[in-house]
C-alpha cells in the first residue's frame, strides 16, 4: 500500500510538472507572437509619421528627332559613360510608341508630361487654327505676357494654351509649392510645356540677343545666376570654333559619302560639306546657328547645370524637377536627314554630353539620388530621295495640291479660297465660306475628300467629324482619333502612304508627323533612384511616361492621363510608405 501510494503521488507531480511546461511554452509562444506584433504596430506607426520617400530631384532628358534605332546604330562608337550606361545600368523600354497624331514637337513635349493627348491637352500642332476665331495660335503663344529677353519687352509666351496639368504641376501641388520646378531648352514650346503652369520659370533662346530668355508669366525670369550665365556669352564662343568631325572622316562607316544630294547646305555655304564654318555670318542669323549644331546640345546642358546649382535644386526637403529638352538634334535632322556623317556626329557628340551630365549628376547628388529619364518628341523619316534611289518607295507631297483643289472646288462650288491651313497633315476648311457654297456643306466636303483620296500618295482620308466610318487599321485609327482636338484640329485627316511626307519646301534633310515607326518609336530609358537594371519588350505609349513618375513619386497622375505605369519599371527596390 504504502509503495503504491508513493508510486502515485509521484506520476501526478511528474503530470502536473509536464503540464506546467506545457502551459509555459504556450505563454511564451502567445508572448512572442505579441511582441511581434507590438513591433510590427510600432514600426508601422514610424513609417506613417516618416516623410514619404523621394529622390533629391528629378530629371527629365527629351531628345528633339531621336529616332529609337540611334541607340543602335551607332553603339559601337559610343563610351560607356552616356547611352550605354543608361541601357546597361538603367531599365530600357525598347517599345515606347507614340499613340497619336500629328509626331511633332509641341505635341510631343506636352504628351510626355501630361500623359495625356491632344484631344484632351489641347496642343494639337506645333501650330494650329482655332475655330472660335478662325487664326492661327502657335502652341505657347500669351499677348498677356512680356518677353524679358530684349528691350522692347514684345508679346511672348506661356503654357496658358495647354488645358492639362503636367506632372510637373502635380509635383508642385503635392508638396504644397516647396518643390521646385525649371525648363530649360532652345526651343520656347521644349521648354514652357514640360515646365507645365506652376514652375518657378522657364527659360528658351533668344536668337536675337543671343541669350537665354523668358517671360513674365513667371515670378523670377531673370534672376542673377542666369544674367551671369549670359554675360558668358558660350553660344558665340562655340559658333567660334564651326563644327569639326569629332573623328576622322573616314571612320563614319554608318553614314553616306559628306557630299551627296540629299543634305541641304546652311545658306552661306557652297555645298553640305565639312568643316562647317560660320566666320561670314553677322547678327541674329549668327546668334541661330548655335540651334544648328551639336555644340547647341552642349550649351543647353551647361544652361541646366548652371540652374542648378543657381537655384540650389536638389538641396531642399522636397524633391526638384528640372525638364531639359535637347533641341540641336531636330535642326540638324531637318537640314542633313538620318544617314548624313553630320546625325552620326550630332550623336557621338551628345553621348559624351550625357556622360559629362550623369558624372555631374554623380558627384552632386550620389548615383542613386536622382532619377533621369531620356525620351524623344518624336522620331525622323529617311529622306525619301535616298530611298527612291535604293529603290524603296517614298516621296514629297507636290506643293501645288492644295492650290489645285482650291482651284477645283472653285470651279465646281463657286468658292475661293476654302481650304485655310493645311498643317498637321490635316485640312482645315474656312466655315464662313463654306456657306456661301453652290451646294450643301455635306456634298462639298465629300467632294474634297474624295479628290484628295484620288492622289496616289494618299492612303486614307478621314472625315473627322464621322472618323468611325473610315475603316482605317488600328493602331492607326486610334492615334487619328486621340489627335483629334474639336477646335484645334483640321476636319480632314490626311494619311500618306508609308516613306512619304507632307510638302515643307523641301527635298533635302527630312521631317515627320506622321505615325510610322520612324517617326513614333522612341527611345525611353530611365536610370537612378529605385531604378532597377532591366528592360522590357512589351508595348509601351508615350503617355506611360508620366503615370510612372507619379507612382515613383507617390503623387497624383496629371488631371488628363490616360497612360499607365510602366509594368516591371517600379516597386522592384522601392520601399514604399503606407
Amino acid at each position: 500500500m504504502g509503495c503504491s501510494s508513493g508510486i502515485s503521488h509521484f506520476c501526478t507531480a511528474i503530470s502536473r510538472f509536464n503540464i506546467g511546461l506545457r502551459l509555459n511554452y504556450h505563454f511564451m509562444k502567445v508572448s512572442l507572437l505579441f511582441i511581434v506584433l507590438l513591433i510590427s504596430l510600432l514600426s508601422s506607426c514610424d513609417m506613417r509619421k516618416g516623410p514619404v520617400e523621394r529622390p533629391k530631384i528629378v530629371i527629365g532628358v527629351v531628345v528633339d528627332q531621336m529616332r529609337w534605332d540611334y541607340l543602335y546604330r551607332y553603339y559601337d562608337r559610343y563610351g560607356s559613360g552616356g547611352f550605354k550606361r543608361l541601357l546597361h545600368d538603367g531599365y530600357d523600354c525598347r517599345n515606347t510608341m507614340i499613340n497619336y497624331l500629328p509626331t511633332f514637337t509641341a505635341p510631343g513635349h506636352a504628351c510626355i508630361y501630361t500623359g495625356s493627348v491632344p484631344a484632351l491637352h489641347g496642343i494639337a500642332g506645333n501650330e494650329w487654327v482655332d475655330l472660335s476665331d478662325g487664326k492661327v495660335h502657335y502652341c505657347v503663344d500669351d499677348t498677356s505676357v512680356r518677353s524679358t529677353g530684349d528691350a522692347e519687352g514684345k508679346a511672348s509666351m506661356s503654357p496658358a494654351n495647354l488645358l492639362t496639368t503636367t506632372i510637373t504641376d502635380e509635383l508642385r501641388l503635392a508638396t504644397n509649392f516647396r518643390s521646385r520646378v525649371y525648363g530649360v531648352a532652345l526651343k520656347d514650346r521644349s521648354s514652357i510645356l514640360p515646365a507645365g503652369h506652376l514652375a518657378n520659370a522657364a527659360y528658351w533662346y533668344n536668337d536675337k540677343t543671343g541669350d537665354f530668355a523668358s517671360s513674365t508669366y513667371y515670378s523670377n525670369p531673370n534672376p542673377d545666376w542666369l544674367k551671369s550665365f549670359n554675360k558668358r556669352k558660350v553660344a558665340d564662343s562655340f559658333i567660334s570654333q564651326g563644327w569639326h568631325l569629332l573623328y576622322d572622316a573616314g571612320t563614319y562607316a554608318q553614314s553616306t559619302s559628306d557630299s551627296n544630294a540629299y543634305e541641304g547646305p546652311f545658306k552661306w555655304e557652297q555645298a553640305p560639306v565639312f568643316p562647317h564654318t560660320f566666320d561670314t555670318v553677322r547678327g541674329a542669323a549668327r546668334n541661330g546657328i548655335i540651334k544648328t549644331i551639336p555644340a547647341g546640345n552642349t550649351y543647353s546642358i551647361m544652361m541646366a547645370k548652371a540652374c542648378i546649382e543657381g537655384e540650389q535644386l536638389g538641396k531642399g526637403k522636397e524633391t526638384d524637377f528640372l525638364t531639359l529638352s535637347l533641341s540641336s538634334t531636330d535642326y540638324v535632322g531637318h537640314r542633313f536627314a538620318p544617314n548624313s556623317m553630320e546625325i552620326e556626329d550630332t550623336y557621338l557628340r551628345l553621348d559624351k554630353d550625357i556622360a559629362e551630365l550623369m558624372k555631374y549628376l554623380d558627384r552632386k547628388f550620389g548615383r542613386k539620388g536622382y532619377v533621369l529619364f531620356l525620351t524623344a518628341d518624336h522620331g525622323g523619316a529617311h529622306n525619301p530621295r535616298f530611298l527612291t534611289d535604293k529603290h524603296v518607295p517614298a516621296g514629297v507631297e507636290h506643293g501645288s495640291t492644295f492650290d489645285d483643289l482650291n482651284n477645283s472646288v472653285k470651279e465646281a462650288f463657286g468658292v475661293d479660297s476654302l481650304i485655310t491651313f493645311t498643317e498637321n497633315y490635316q485640312v482645315c476648311l474656312d466655315e464662313e465660306r463654306m456657306s456661301k457654297a453652290t451646294a450643301d456643306r455635306a456634298t462639298v466636303r465629300a467632294s474634297i475628300m474624295a479628290w484628295l483620296s484620288a492622289m496616289p500618295e494618299v492612303a486614307y482620308v478621314v472625315d473627322m467629324e464621322q472618323m468611325f466610318r473610315t475603316p482605317v487599321p488600328e493602331p492607326l485609327h486610334t492615334m487619328i482619333v486621340n489627335g483629334y482636338h474639336k477646335t484645334r484640329s483640321g476636319s480632314i485627316q490626311i494619311v500618306l502612304n508609308p516613306g512619304w511626307f507632307g510638302n515643307e519646301g523641301r527635298k533635302t534633310g527630312t521631317t515627320h508627323g506622321t505615325w510610322n515607326p520612324y517617326d513614333a518609336h522612341i527611345p525611353l530609358l530611365w536610370y537612378g533612384w529605385h531604378i532597377p537594371k532591366g528592360s522590357t519588350s512589351e508595348v509601351v505609349h508615350m503617355t506611360d511616361i508620366a503615370p510612372t513618375l507619379a507612382d515613383l513619386l507617390n503623387i497624383q497622375m496629371p488631371n488628363g492621363c490616360i497612360g499607365k505605369p510602366v509594368n516591371g519599371l517600379l516597386h522592384t527596390e522601392k520601399k514604399r510608405t503606407r
